[in-house]
């Protein structure tokens, strides 16, 4: 019998009590899976229609009636050949019978029974229906069977449940604020990015808005990256299929990536003879065809540019660091606006170096990720140590490279100070890396920043430098992203802030609201002088109220606002209104003001309050 926390036992038996209001008000449901989850519980149905928000009330109601009549979970168990006549009887055979066939030979077979529900599962349950007190349904999504697109497509509903009222109310008042600090949201209402169905699923549009949010974030880093000495290189965005069969990318993550582009003259000549789709994916697998791939990774591309001159070890550490767009094929459903794309941008860098220079290199790299998340307010995270899983066979390499790489990467954590936890299986295939897995505002973990070891690629590039001994030596390679990628950074920063940004990030710094028409030619030289030094200043020369000017400017989340009336141009004064720094002067002269702005902008301060909309500090 499987074991669980009472937490989830709660909510297992949730989805068990929304599978019994469903089958009441739906007969013909075919149901699949409904398993409880950190958040809640779901369960995947098959409808005849499609399932919307007055649904779910129905829905909720009925299950209110089901917890009412205190139905008892009961446990039986059966042979497979019994379970097999009942779920035919029950007529959940659909689905229900290869969930059958994945229980195992020596495993018992067991359902559940509350009233008229019958389940297969293996438990474990409340004891009664009334015990489950405090629950909600939250939407319905789209999902495909056992997560195969190639399956049929199903509705799955999601819940939540909690011991208590309170603790619901909680978690739903939890779920608001991040609906309010949602990114999709926030960007779209601050014109941030698009997403163009006529450009692409998962393929970011930058506006000019968000230009300016992403050039700050490079700008920020390539200053960082130029003090440490990194030299910045460009590569294409497509690469010979051959690069990446050598680094091992394709064809083992064929499937996650866009596939392959054969040149038009072979194409041509394949389809002379008659080769098909099926026979070119093939061909294109076992390398008897060559073709083109839109690059998954810049790290073969900073590879080969190594590899184009002679290295001593005199020359080395060589950092390569690129702004560097990647593609990966994900599926639809799986796309969620900045977070999950198709397209993403990378803060790559690659560093080359001996054996003896590897422990310094991996702490400069966490050293920099460490200080950058803590700059942008990031700064409650825990260091994820991905290692190799032994019993893979996912991983390349030998044995003792991995070894080696994995004490350098946990001796440099162990001396940064790092609390850390060891993760068997969650290295990349080629070495074992750190992820920097971060909290947000709403306490949500995201993992971003990554310094990966690599002694692998290396060896599959037959990468070489000359030694002190004048022999050919194996140079080590670092694999390190703090960003991780821009897009979802970005979407990370507008959750955690929410739409709040630090004066220095903000697409529009400061607007100046003249107070009449007469004052607006005043208004707009002033913003031409501070453009001049390089600020972004707005000027809302709307023949409106100044209230108006007002709330315009905080609901596009302007982080600073300079009243002009005619009284502050005769004195050389703006009175300044601060969404984010309570402490600002209030009446500072043209100069205070511009050596204010200027210290906001250098300093990279935090916002006071980057609190969810309509709150107070």
């Amino acid at each position: 019998m499987a074991t669980m926390s009472p937490l989830e036992e709660l909510r297992h038996s949730a989805a068990h009590i929304l599978a019994t209001a469903l089958l009441r008000l739906y007969p013909e449901a075919k149901l699949d899976i409904g398993p409880p989850t950190r958040e809640g519980f779901y369960y995947d149905v098959e409808l005849d229609h499609s399932l919307h928000a007055e649904d779910l009330e129905r829905i909720e109601e009925e299950m209110r009636r089901v917890v009412k009549e205190n139905q008892k979970f009961e446990r039986f168990e059966t042979t497979r050949a019994e379970a097999e006549e009942l779920l035919r009887s029950l007529g959940q055979e659909r689905f229900k019978l290869g969930r059958l066939a994945d229980i195992p030979d020596d495993e018992a077979i067991s359902f559940y029974r509350n009233g008229e529900f019958t389940d297969l599962c293996a438990g474990t349950h409340v004891p009664y229906t009334k015990k489950v007190k405090a629950f909600k349904l939250l939407q319905v999504a789209g999902a495909y069977h056992r997560g195969d697109e190639n399956q049929p497509q199903l509705q799955r509903i999601y819940g939540t449940a909690f011991p208590t009222r309170e603790e619901l109310e909680a978690y739903l008042a939890h779920l608001e604020e991040a609906r309010q600090r949602d990114h999709r949201r926030i960007g779209k209402d601050l014109h941030l990015f698009q997403i163009d169905e006529e450009v692409g699923q998962g393929l970011v549009l930058w506006t000019p808005e968000g230009g300016i949010l992403r050039q700050e974030l490079q700008d920020y880093i390539r200053g960082r990256l130029n003090q440490q000495g990194y030299a910045q290189v460009f590569t294409p965005h497509i690469g010979k299929l051959g690069l990446f069969r050598t680094s091992g990318h394709f064809p083992f993550y064929k499937d996650s990536q866009f596939p392959p582009v054969v040149e038009g003259e072979e194409l041509h000549r394949l389809a002379t003879e008659g080769c098909g789709c099926a026979e070119l994916a093939n061909r294109l697998e076992d390398g008897s065809v060559d073709g083109y791939l839109l690059k998954p990774m810049n790290c073969p591309m900073h590879i080969r540019l190594y590899a184009g001159r002679p290295h001593s070890y005199r020359s080395l550490p060589v950092r390569l660091a690129e702004f560097g767009t990647v593609y990966r094929w994900e599926q639809s459903g799986e796309l969620n606006g900045l977070t999950r794309v198709r397209g993403f941008t990378q803060d790559d860098a690659h560093i080359f170096c001996t054996p003896d220079q590897l422990g310094g290199e991996i702490a400069g790299c966490l050293r920099l990720t460490r200080e950058i998340l803590e700059t942008l307010g990031l700064d409650q995270y825990r260091v994820r140590l991905g290692l190799r899983d032994p019993d893979s066979d996912k991983y390349v390499g030998s044995a003792e490279n991995w070894e080696r790489a994995e004490a350098a990467l946990t001796a440099a954590v162990e001396d940064l100070g790092f609390a850390y936890s060891a993760e068997t299986g969650e290295a990349a295939f080629y070495g074992p890396k750190v992820d920097f897995v971060v909290e947000d505002a709403l306490g949500r973990e995201w993992q971003l920043g990554t310094v990966q070891v690599d002694y692998n690629l290396p060896e599959r590039f037959d990468l070489a430098y000359t030694g002190a001994d004048n022999q050919k030596h194996r140079p080590v390679m670092i694999h390190r992203a703090p960003f991780g990628s821009l897009e979802r950074f970005t979407g990370v920063l507008i959750e955690h802030f929410a739409g709040n940004f630090p004066t220095w990030l903000a697409p529009e710094q400061v607007r100046l609201l003249p107070m009449n028409d007469e004052l607006v030619p005043f208004a707009e030289e002033l913003a031409a002088d501070l453009r001049a030094e390089g600020f972004r200043v707005g000027v809302d020369g709307h023949a409106d109220k100044l209230g108006a000017k007002i709330r315009r400017a905080e609901t596009e989340k302007v982080p600073h606002m300079a009243v002009i009336g005619a009284r502050e141009r005769e004195a050389g004064r703006v009175s300044l209104r601060s969404r984010i720094r309570p402490d600002a002067p209030e009446q500072p002269t043209l100069e205070e003001f511009r050596a204010w702005l200027r210290g906001e902008v250098d300093s990279k301060r935090l916002p006071v309050r980057p609190e969810a909309e309509g709150k107070k500090a």
